[in-house]
C-alpha cells in the first residue's frame, strides 16, 4: 500500500487506535468516499477500494501487528 493505512483514515500511528476509532473513521469516509456518492468521479471506485483495503488491514489483528 502506498499510503500509510492510518493516515488513509485520519488516524495517529500505531497501537493506541482502537477498533471503535477505526470503524468510526472509515464509516466516516465510505461515506463521502461511496461510488454512488460520487457519480461525477471516476476515480470514486478505487479510491473507495483503496479505503476498503486500509480498513481491512487495520481491523486483521495480525496484519495490523505486522504493520505496527
Amino acid at each position: 500500500m502506498e499510503e500509510n493505512a492510518y493516515q488513509l483514515l485520519g488516524l495517529e500511528q500505531g497501537p493506541t487506535a482502537t477498533e471503535a476509532e477505526i470503524k468510526k473513521a472509515y464509516r466516516k469516509l465510505a461515506l463521502v468516499k461511496h461510488p454512488d456518492k460520487n457519480p461525477d468521479n471516476p476515480a470514486a471506485a478505487d479510491e473507495f477500494a483503496v479505503l476498503q483495503k486500509a480498513y481491512d488491514l487495520l481491523t486483521d489483528k495480525e496484519a495490523r501487528a505486522a504493520l505496527d
